[in-house]
């Protein structure tokens, strides 16, 4: 192998790596996030299931909710935003009926993709911040 064959391949290795990096940060990432975004879904669940019953309210269902995201080591519950509306509604049948929605705003940081994004492309806005929402509606229990 010469030494321009050489010269030749770390310039394929110096392009080539960093692609490589940020695609396999990108899928650690995605998947983190993925997993997180299942975590509050269920969360917004367990909320609405507390929040149906005549007897609920909304300082038990926040409080259901922050408790499944410690449980799913969700960090950040102290920014998160947790909404609670027991006199939503929703169509049964063609009959509106009385609903709860519980929404979860969480804000969500990538912790490598955006700098691994903008090693490849200087001034990427790939792997920024962004708020995850999540949400459930259910029937409210009649009394």
């Amino acid at each position: 192998m010469g030494s321009d064959e050489r010269g030749t391949a770390l310039v394929e290795a110096a392009i080539i790596v960093p692609l490589v990096l940020l695609i396999m940060v990108g899928i650690f990432e995605v998947g983190r996030a993925y997993q997180t975004y299942q975590v509050l879904t269920n969360a917004a669940r367990e909320g609405a299931r507390a929040s149906v019953v005549p007897t609920g309210d909304v300082k038990t269902v926040e409080a259901i909710v922050q408790q499944y995201m410690d449980d799913g080591q969700v960090p950040r519950k102290s920014q998160t935003t947790i909404s609670v509306n027991r006199s939503a509604a929703m169509q049964v049948n063609g009959q509106n009926v009385g609903a709860s929605l519980v929404t979860i705003d969480y804000p969500f940081d990538f912790i490598m993709l955006q700098p691994v994004a903008q090693l490849v492309a200087g001034g990427s806005k790939a792997g920024g911040s962004f708020v995850m929402r999540a949400s459930s509606l259910m029937r409210n229990e009649s009394q």
